[in-house]
């Protein structure tokens, strides 16, 4: 499960047997989530992470989000 970003706590990965939607994964302790990134960032499911920390996670998302595109096209050969 190859990281794309590591920034405040926060690991931001993508699992090697993902599918469409582009969609990245956040893990920070025992928290999750799935973030969709297409057509719209919006939250697939969220597992323990407070209201502010996915407004970080989101924010973090908005501002890498070419990075995290790049590396799901790397990855995943598209």
């Amino acid at each position: 499960m190859p990281t794309v970003l590591y920034i405040n706590g926060f690991r931001f990965f993508f699992w090697l047997n993902e599918h469409e939607p582009i969609h990245i994964h956040v893990e920070r302790g025992k928290c999750s989530a799935r973030i969709e990134l297409v057509p719209k960032i919006a939250v697939s499911y969220n597992r323990g992470f407070k209201k502010n920390e996915m407004r970080s996670i989101l924010d973090i998302i908005v501002c890498n989000y070419g990075k995290i595109i790049q590396a799901w096209n790397n990855t995943f050969d598209q």
